[in-house]
């Protein structure tokens, strides 16, 4: 679901929310026209009555005790996450149905609606904006020990429509690390590890990260394939280039950095960013500013047609894997051997477990 300040920056309102249960939303707030909607709810805009500032409320289908719970653990994920390139959560109502989470009005629209606009001109140096401040976004969720896990151009969020300034949105995936491994994502972003099934870590989003910055550089995307299926089986053997001319003009710079991210060996990167004391995005925000990395003034050729076609299936494809998590055992089955990792016999007991668990997730 997309999230819709004002359209200039300004510091945001950082609070630590707790969700209130003895009040409902429209006593201190009036409910104005919808902006979007999602299978888990609707986001409609809020205005403050006592102050007049005006807020997105997101409205949240949350029936069962575990759904809420979900909620609430996204909440209390972004109550750790206050910096000026995530969305900010301001309050947050309980109902008997619902919960209502009151955030930042971001109203520059999805990064992913603009880069598809034929009428806009994107340039290397034009992106490398944008990555600099999605790295900056991302290294401040590691450093609280959060994963994002669903980081794609829809979750970047443009601050005003004609400027370079973004945010992250949407934490209902984001997961405090551990000893954690996840069966939920989107295809075409997901890391390999993910859908292995073994333990994730900061470098599953940086994998996410390369994947945005091989869209926002060639208007194409790396491993989407004729079905979910091709693109899990993509992903997984890691099958991307740079043959494309969509990349004739792109930098040596852009390509070693996509390069080093859409790497499957996680093990290596781990260690490299602990024996620095650092996180997976600081060490690449490092690697970006001593390589200076200018790009060139080119427009990048609209060679969108491959994202264009996906516009109306990406915006389902989280749907997508949820939806084989919370069928049957079979379902998993398929979403698994369409990886190539399972071909015959049945799933095991911590597979199951874990598609009961995520049921109802958020």
């Amino acid at each position: 679901m997309c999230v819709v300040v004002s359209d200039s920056e300004k510091e945001p309102d950082y609070r630590d929310v707790t969700i209130r249960t003895d009040v409902k939303v429209k006593e201190l707030y009036d409910v104005e026209e919808r902006l979007g909607t999602g299978k888990f709810g609707q986001v409609f805009k809020l205005v403050e009555k006592a102050t007049k500032k005006v807020w997105a409320g997101k409205f949240i289908k949350a029936y069962s005790a575990k759904e809420k719970e979900n909620v609430r653990q996204e909440i209390g994920i972004m109550n750790s996450l206050h910096h000026p390139k995530l969305v900010q959560c301001i309050d947050a109502f309980e109902g008997k149905s619902d919960i209502v989470m009151v955030l930042e009005m971001i109203s520059g629209g999805e990064l992913f609606e603009r880069i598809i606009d034929e009428d806009f001109e994107l340039t290397e140096r034009e992106v490398i904006k944008y990555m600099l401040q999605i790295i900056d976004g991302v290294s401040f969720i590691h450093k609280q020990g959060i994963v994002h896990l669903d980081l794609k151009p829809e979750n970047i969020m443009c601050v005003n429509k004609n400027g370079s300034k973004i945010k992250l949105i949407d934490f209902g995936l984001a997961r405090r690390l551990g000893t954690l491994k996840v069966l939920f994502g989107t295809p075409e972003f997901v890391a390999p590890e993910v859908i292995n099934y073994e333990a994730i870590s900061y470098p599953t989003d940086m994998w996410s990260i390369g994947v945005i910055c091989y869209i926002l550089l060639s208007g194409l995307s790396p491993f989407m394939g004729d079905n979910d299926n091709e693109t899990l089986s993509n992903v997984t053997s890691a099958t991307w280039d740079f043959e494309d001319e969509a990349f004739d003009e792109i930098s040596d710079t852009a390509k070693d950095f996509i390069t080093n991210l859409l790497k499957k060996d996680m093990k290596y990167k781990d260690v490299v960013c602990c024996r620095r004391g650092l996180t997976e995005a600081e060490l690449l925000l490092l690697q970006v500013t001593r390589q200076r990395w200018s790009g060139t003034k080119t427009t990048i050729p609209s060679k969108r047609r491959d994202i264009s076609r996906s516009t109306t299936t990406r915006k389902e494809t989280a749907v997508w894997s949820f939806q084989r998590l919370e069928d049957t055992s079979g379902h998993l089955f398929r979403f698994h051997r369409a990886a190539g990792k399972i071909n015959t016999g049945r799933l095991n007991s911590s597979l199951i477990n874990v598609a009961e668990e995520r049921k109802n997730c958020c």
